[in-house]
């Protein structure tokens, strides 16, 4: 089967003074020891360089010769700079208040590039993991429309319900890839970074765009790569960026990042006057330039102290949110009021925030998929190894260890249920946190009513041989059954419909969207008959063979087996804050493009997570 996807038109971006030389310069020799014309030497004759491209003998200061970028079609192949000006001179005041950088630019001495031409990277393929490590084929994009990836890139900007979801987006996103065609590989890039910056992966956006060299950064990878440093609170990382890539940006935000990168580069007295003039001239909220201050002040000669009061400031945002855990400040909680995913997620992956405030948010993060039930064990440990720490954190830190240690089964069910806490449905995060301690329990038919949380909690972290141990002591059409008949590895026979129909009429979750997800996801799958099928979404009232132009696509890009189309498409397909915001349909194509191009191992997981979630 070709493997090319042929959609044409898709729609789914110095020193203190200058010298200057005279005309006639006078001689600073006495007249006695003036030469006389007879014995002044000779003016040196021009000699033209020899053409670096047909010299056969290597040359000392010679341009190396490098690889040319690969989609850099508009840059120059020198780094030489344009002569300075000379149509106006600055004066010495001028000159004092200039920034190295200004000055740089002023005498034509900026660097296009911040590392020696030799060392500088293909743009060929830009990623983090290969695909011996994990991530997906470097060349699946090679043959594929701009338009297409663009568009589905371009168009997910929130996080994902799924956690399987956003698990499977951040590999692909991740990935060790080629541009696709028509698409320079700076602006895909950019689009990459973009999307896991939306999704709350600001690690692992901050590693893709360290992949491309700073001097190759377009506007777009510019402003995303500093969007990821400020999520993860380093603010000094953004300055090569900063210092390389300001083009024409003058905002506030852009204003206090030079001030503090010069502040790191040795210059602190000029970036505080910056800072300064900044607060004066109220460029921004003065609590954001006494943080940038704050900060600032920490690096060289620049040393000051800075009050910070929280007193009248209504809200938090990313630039003082970052600020405020760079220098190792408390942020009021009631800040936080009504903000979005984004805080919980920084926060839990903030290795300067306190343990009980990273604890605190770690069960959203570890719902949303960017904390793995590993790290949460991990950081649970650490609660529990750290004295003087109370509270919340502390008595779920004891309970893991009692769901991991009890002296039985039925000791560490008790204490996985309380770290789910209370009755009703379990916190989700907290399901993760449990995922392998609830596999270490023995499958047993007095624990069997516990089965469906304990099964979605292995689920949560992929262990889905360890759940299949409790298909023999859970009765067809039950909750746990249902999990199971979705998570099997592999099954060479259909389900029994009567067992479907059996979890439909126990079904009482709200509107039967439990039972519309099994029956969307064994379909997917393909482990269901299709005249079974047909029967049960008659019943249901689902119409599971609706297309869309988004259905299209991705059921179009899992007939040519593409997996990195087929995931860019299904996390398109899955942003929202709720399951409630999935449909049957969506689910479906889902599922059935992930099977269909070996990603079985996802769209089983996303299944279960469903009738767990739904």
């Amino acid at each position: 089967m070709k493997r090319h996807l042929l959609i044409s038109g898709a729609t789914l971006a110095l020193c203190s003074t200058l010298v200057f030389a005279q005309d006639a310069p006078e001689s600073l020799l006495p007249p006695t020891m003036q030469p006389s014309p007879a014995t002044k030497a000779p003016s040196p004759t021009p000699t033209a360089a020899p053409d670096p491209a047909t010299s056969s003998a290597p040359a000392t200061g010679a341009t190396p010769v490098v690889q040319p970028v690969t989609g850099d079609e508009g840059a120059s192949t020198t780094t030489s700079a344009p002569a300075p000006s000379t149509s106006r001179i600055p004066t010495v005041d001028e000159l004092e208040r200039l920034s190295t950088d200004e000055l740089d630019q002023l005498l034509g001495l900026k660097p296009r590039f911040d590392i020696p031409r030799a060392a500088q990277r293909s743009l060929e393929q830009v990623g983090v993991i290969g695909p011996a490590e994990g991530g997906l084929p470097a060349t699946l994009l090679a043959k594929q429309p701009a338009s297409l990836v663009r568009a589905a890139l371009a168009g997910t900007t929130k996080p994902m319900v799924s956690r399987w979801g956003h698990i499977m987006l951040r590999r692909a996103l991740a990935s060790r890839l080629g541009a696709p065609d028509g698409m320079n590989p700076v602006e895909f890039a950019a689009l990459r970074t973009a999307t896991l910056n939306s999704i709350g992966e600001h690690a692992a956006a901050r590693a893709l765009v360290q992949d491309v060299d700073t001097a190759n950064y377009s506007d777009a990878l510019t402003v995303a790569a500093i969007d990821s440093y400020i999520g993860t609170a380093d603010i000094v990382g953004a300055c090569p960026a900063v210092r390389l890539n300001g083009g024409d940006r003058d905002d506030p935000q852009w204003k206090m990042l030079s001030a503090i990168c010069r502040s790191y580069a040795g210059e602190g007295r000029a970036g505080n006057r910056e800072l300064d003039r900044a607060l004066r001239g109220k460029i921004a909220p003065e609590i954001d330039v006494l943080l940038a201050q704050r900060f600032a002040g920490a690096a060289g000669d620049g040393r000051r102290a800075v009050n910070i009061e929280w007193e009248g400031v209504s809200e938090i945002n990313p630039w003082r949110y970052a600020l405020a855990r760079a220098v190792g400040l408390d942020v009021p909680d009631n800040l936080f009021d009504g903000s979005d995913g984004y805080y919980q997620v920084t926060t839990a992956t903030s290795p300067m925030v306190s343990l009980q405030k990273r604890a605190a948010a770690g069960d959203y993060a570890a719902a949303k998929g960017v904390l793995s039930s590993v790290a949460m064990v991990d950081l649970y440990s650490q609660i529990f190894e750290t004295s003087g720490i109370e509270g919340e954190s502390a008595r779920v830190a004891s309970l893991l260890r009692g769901a991991y240690v009890g002296e039985d089964d039925a000791a560490r069910v008790t204490a996985i249920r309380s770290i789910w806490g209370g009755q009703g449905t379990p916190s989700y995060g907290r399901q993760v946190l449990t995922a392998y301690a609830a596999a270490r329990l023995n499958p047993s038919e007095e624990l069997a009513g516990d089965a469906f949380p304990l099964i979605a909690s292995m689920l949560t972290a992929g262990l889905d041989r360890d759940a299949m141990r409790w298909a023999t002591v859970l009765p067809q059409g039950s909750g746990g059954w249902a999990l199971l008949a979705l998570a099997q590895p592999r099954r060479s026979t259909p389900v029994d419909v009567n067992a479907v129909e059996n979890f439909i009429g126990d079904d009482a979750s709200e509107d039967q969207r439990k039972s519309h997800f099994l029956v969307a996801g064994l379909a997917g799958l393909g482990r269901l008959q299709n005249s079974d099928i047909n029967d049960l979404t008659g019943d249901l009232g689902i119409d599971l063979a609706r297309e869309t132009k988004w259905s299209r696509m991705i059921s179009r890009s899992a007939e040519v087996n593409n997996p990195a189309l087929v995931a860019m498409l299904a996390g398109l397909g899955m942003q929202g804050e709720s399951w409630n915001q999935m449909t049957p349909r969506h689910l479906y194509n889902i599922v059935s493009a992930l099977n269909r191009v070996g990603m079985s191992a996802e769209a089983r997981m996303i299944a279960a997570e469903a009738v767990a979630r739904g």
